[in-house]
């Protein structure tokens, strides 16, 4: 007959023995097992067993991880220091891989997050920088998507967050932005100045084809400038016979 203090501790221990044996994992987890040293698989979601003692296990989150990149000084393509920040979005889509590949790709990522961010603004001028965010941020997405697919990871997503400057190259851009301001009214002003020019060529050329044109523009001239000073301006009547004979002559016509 079993004496039960042989039972109770051999029943402690297979409890103990199964206890490291069942794990669960959550639907968004996997758990990438090692058989004495050497890969065995993958398993989850859901219970399964292992091995204790020769089975270890390292698990794998496969949920989108974000990753919030320090801002850094960057000098542009045209010599411009601008401090940038970003977000990077990122899942693991191969958990064998993110544990073989790489000691530890979370930081692995982080940190190939902030050189590659530099790299990419280090090649684009300032003013693509600042007007073009969707490119700059579909590039630093890809050549990270790159760089990590040997790691089983994908990159989803970059975001750049923030672009500033000191106050030094503020008050340059204002400078330069009121010097445009200023070019795009001259040009304006210019082309106005262009159209009525080419009105007083054409106005001089119906003048000089009818003389008389003139002075009745002259007449007009003196009228306004006695209604708005109440003046009373005496022209030469010779001026006059000749409009009237040039009204008459139209009138035959």
């Amino acid at each position: 007959m079993v004496s039960y203090d042989i039972i109770i501790p051999l029943a402690i221990v297979a409890i103990f023995i199964l206890s490291k044996a069942v794990k669960i994992v959550n639907e968004y987890e996997r758990v990438v097992i090692f058989r004495l040293g050497r890969l065995s698989g993958i398993k989850g979601p859901g219970l399964f067993l292992i091995i204790p003692i020769i089975d270890t296990v390292v698990k794998v989150d496969l949920r989108v991880v974000t990753i919030d990149v320090p801002k850094q000084a960057v000098i542009t393509k045209d010599n411009v220091t601008v401090a940038v920040d970003a977000v990077v979005y990122y899942k693991v889509i191969d958990p064998s891989r993110a544990v073989n590949e790489v000691e530890n790709f979370k930081y692995a990522t982080a940190m190939l997050s902030q050189t590659t961010l530099r790299d990419i603004v280090g090649q684009i001028e300032f003013d693509d920088v600042l007007s073009n965010r969707d490119d700059v941020n579909k590039r630093i997405q890809e050549m990270l998507d790159i760089a990590t697919d040997p790691w089983g990871i994908k990159v989803t997503s970059v975001t750049l967050r923030d672009v500033s400057i000191d106050d030094v190259m503020q008050r340059a851009i204002a400078k330069q932005a009121e010097a445009e301001r200023e070019k795009r009214a001259r040009i304006i002003l210019a082309e106005g100045e262009f159209i009525a020019a080419t009105k007083m060529k054409d106005a001089a050329r119906l003048y000089e084809e009818v003389p008389v044109a003139i002075k009745l523009r002259e007449l007009q001239t003196y009228a306004e400038i006695a209604r708005e000073r109440n003046m009373i301006v005496v022209t030469n009547p010779t001026d006059i016979g000749n409009i009237a004979a040039f009204s008459k002559a139209f009138d035959k016509k």
